[in-house]
């Protein structure tokens, strides 16, 4: 499990590196095309997408540094630099939505004329770039993967609008198109910011891990026969992935130290097996030791 974990990490920071670099390599033909076609959309785009490039590159150094092995400081490993990262791009994807939203009504009530066999053409090469990289972040397991694939994924609907809009321009006189589009997409990312955003909070105040039920946990210790009830359980994760546990285990009174330890040994491996937890801390107690923590919630 834990060779499984580093390869994930691994394929993460793999995978935003990729997403890097395809970003920042059409960023650059964004500049050169606004240029060559005259285009304010093409431009204000390759602004944006600057930005993103930027972002994911914070991504991936963040992702890199949450490989790293615990030290006497981080004494849980750097992961959660990883969801740092995630953070960081949520408040620029939030602040590029709102100036997409802030762009967009002015050219609702005044629309602008534009090339539209150049917004085509460049629509289908950003739909190709940006397309390959959320096909590489797609199977992402960290928030961080799926907050840059977010990204790109707002690139590529972008795009999508892009494209159609100026399909529908080059026929018809539509110019109100593509604000409208525009639009429709900022409301959407914004939505998908606040639900990651508030995936990271949670976290970072410690919460339990969303797929873990503490109820099903208990019901499953209770059915080893020398346990006899569980307080003071805790439940957290680092980065969405790797869950921590720590838990008193109250038994009968005849239970042996060997006993004990094989018996911890055996609810290691069911919670490992059946909640994805990583790490489990358990304290034994016998049944009549006075004990100050409360039963779990």
């Amino acid at each position: 499990m834990s060779h499984q974990h580093q390869h994930n990490h691994h394929s993460s920071t793999e995978n935003i590196r990729t997403a890097f670099f395809l970003n920042l390599f059409f960023t650059i033909i964004e500049f050169v095309g606004g240029v060559y076609t005259n285009s304010l959309a093409i431009t204000s785009d390759a602004i944006h997408d600057l930005g993103d490039s930027l972002s994911l590159g914070m991504s991936w150094y963040f992702q890199k540094i949450s490989d790293k092995k615990p030290t006497k400081t981080y004494s849980y490993g750097f992961k959660r630099f990883s969801l740092l990262g995630a953070i960081i791009n949520s408040v620029i994807l939030f602040v590029g939505s709102v100036f997409i939203i802030v762009e967009a009504i002015p050219r609702i009530i005044s629309p602008e004329e534009s090339d539209a066999k150049g917004m085509m053409w460049f629509a289908i090469l950003g739909i190709l770039v940006n397309g390959a990289a959320v096909l590489k972040l797609r199977k992402g397991t960290s928030i961080n993967e799926r907050v840059v694939s977010l990204h790109i994924l707002e690139d590529v609907l972008g795009w999508v609008a892009v494209l159609i809009a100026s399909i529908v321009m080059q026929f018809w006189y539509l110019p109100i198109l593509d604000p409208i589009l525009s639009l429709l997409i900022a409301l959407f990312i914004l939505y998908n910011v606040f639900k990651n955003g508030k995936e990271s909070v949670t976290i970072i105040l410690q919460g339990a891990p969303a797929q873990i039920n503490i109820d099903n946990v208990k019901e499953k210790l209770l059915n080893f026969r020398k346990v006899k009830n569980i307080h003071d359980c805790h439940f957290w994760t680092m980065d969405g992935e790797y869950n921590v546990l720590t838990m008193h285990l109250v038994v009968d009174e005849s239970l042996t130290w060997e006993e004990g330890k094989e018996l911890k040994s055996k609810i290691r491996n069911k919670l490992q097996e059946n909640f994805n937890l990583k790490h489990i801390t358990i304290e034994i107690e016998v049944f009549k030791e006075d004990c100050d923590f409360i039963d779990c919630v």
